[in-house]
């Protein structure tokens, strides 16, 4: 299994560094946050070390996030909480303040202090389709 004995996650994969778990099997862990953007805000991470989900095999992600559905469930009933933001994000520009990968799920209520700033745009005429061209030439 990938580790790097410098990273947070890995350490407390490795039990050297304590968490509050939620959930773990083979190939994925889920804790409590240790500076929550609310009560119950959770994270879900890969056993093995990986910085950002583009280097993730297909059948590791696809294993580690089949905890999400029952992980949400589990949180907003016990928090209470109207509903729930999924978050993770890739490299330092992103937010991503540990380099491994990890999904954040936050609780919300009505009222929170928790905001985004979401500036949406719009695209020039044909920039849309000519950028949807590119990527489809990048996938496998």
């Amino acid at each position: 299994m990938r580790q790097d004995p410098d990273c947070i996650f890995c350490r407390i994969v490795a039990g050297q560094v304590p968490c509050t778990e939620l959930l773990s099997d083979d190939v994925a862990l889920s804790f409590l946050d240790i500076a929550p953007l609310a009560q119950g805000h959770a994270l879900l991470i890969p056993k093995e070390h990986y910085q950002t989900i583009d280097q993730m095999p297909p059948e590791l992600a696809a294993a580690v996030l089949k905890h999400l559905p029952a992980l949400a469930a589990a949180v907003q009933k016990a928090t209470g909480c109207e509903g729930f933001n999924i978050l993770q994000n890739n490299a330092r520009v992103a937010h991503q303040f540990v380099p491994h990968v990890h999904f954040h799920l936050i609780p919300r209520s009505a009222g929170d202090e928790f905001h985004f700033n979401w500036p949406a745009g719009m695209y020039p005429a044909g920039r849309m389709e000519r950028l949807a061209q590119a990527i489809r030439k990048n996938l496998p």
